[in-house]
């Protein structure tokens, strides 16, 4: 096609089409999502004219000339200030006179996230101090529905889907979720203090070598996976009872953030095109 510069984002079907442009001598530029550098863009750096990072350090895997710190960019427009928190508590029938809890798992679920909100919300029979808006995932929503018919729990909204994110982040205290590299750059943006649960199950464990830079710069708290279900709400309202740590927490995510971070991408395209 002729194209002037090529560009990955990291994933493996990336590889053969950056791989084959470097050797016409197209330049290519590639942006690393996380904070351990993939395979492929470990392969594809070395003949990259740039390589875009969203977490310091990235001079471990990379040739540190070529690296230009730019943040992960996001779909929509995610602020510390985001939509309006009281508007956003009734679109989820909420109150504003608890702390407000989001649960979320990604769009297919999370089975220990799941399961940690069934042992929280039978050991606290269906009542407690706080609210929680619990994304269930399309593959876990039936079960999790029956459930909840099952044990009926007040100031729980349940939903396998959230179509309004900003809605959600506005009206959380405290978020509890996966650590993959979009996620982290929104709660960032949005600086919502959070607990992450990372997924064992991705490429090179990336999720928790995400989870834990922030960990290290105050900005996050992080349990494995494998104490989800018994330790990652009970850290949550340890967390909620400590208006200070939560304050440092949002403080320490919102100096990570990155908010122009596609506008800095194109920059450094526009530099190698030229």
């Amino acid at each position: 096609f002729g194209a002037d510069v090529v560009v990955g984002f990291g994933g493996y079907a990336s590889a053969p089409v950056l791989w084959a442009a470097q050797r016409m001598g197209v330049p290519t530029v590639i942006q690393e999502q996380n904070s351990y550098a993939g395979l492929t863009n470990k392969i594809l750096a070395r003949r990259a004219q740039r390589i875009c990072v969203a977490y310091e350090g990235m001079d471990r895997f990379f040739a540190p000339g070529k690296i230009t710190m730019t943040g992960n960019p996001l779909r929509g427009r995610f602020s510390k200030e985001g939509a309006d928190r009281a508007e956003a508590l009734r679109h989820y029938g909420l109150t504003a006179g608890l702390p407000t809890v989001l649960v979320v798992g990604g769009s297919l679920g999370t089975r220990s996230l799941n399961e940690m909100m069934k042992a929280w919300i039978v050991q606290t029979g269906g009542t407690a101090p706080v609210q929680v808006i619990w994304q269930t995932g399309k593959y876990y929503e039936r079960e999790m529905q029956a459930f909840l018919a099952a044990h009926p729990a007040a100031h729980v909204w349940q939903g396998a889907f959230i179509e309004r994110m900003d809605y959600a982040y506005a009206a959380a205290d405290l978020v509890i979720s996966r650590s993959g590299a979009g996620t982290v750059s929104e709660l960032c943006l949005v600086a919502k203090p959070v607990v992450f649960v990372p997924s064992p199950n991705v490429a090179e464990d990336h999720q928790t070598k995400n989870a834990r830079a922030l960990e290290a710069k105050g900005a996050a708290v992080v349990v494995p996976d494998a104490e989800a279900r018994t330790r990652a709400m009970a850290r949550a309202m340890e967390l909620l009872a400590d208006g200070e740590a939560l304050r440092r927490m949002s403080e320490n995510l919102e100096k990570l953030a990155r908010p122009d971070a596609a506008e800095r991408i194109v920059d450094e395209i526009e530099k190698v095109m030229k």
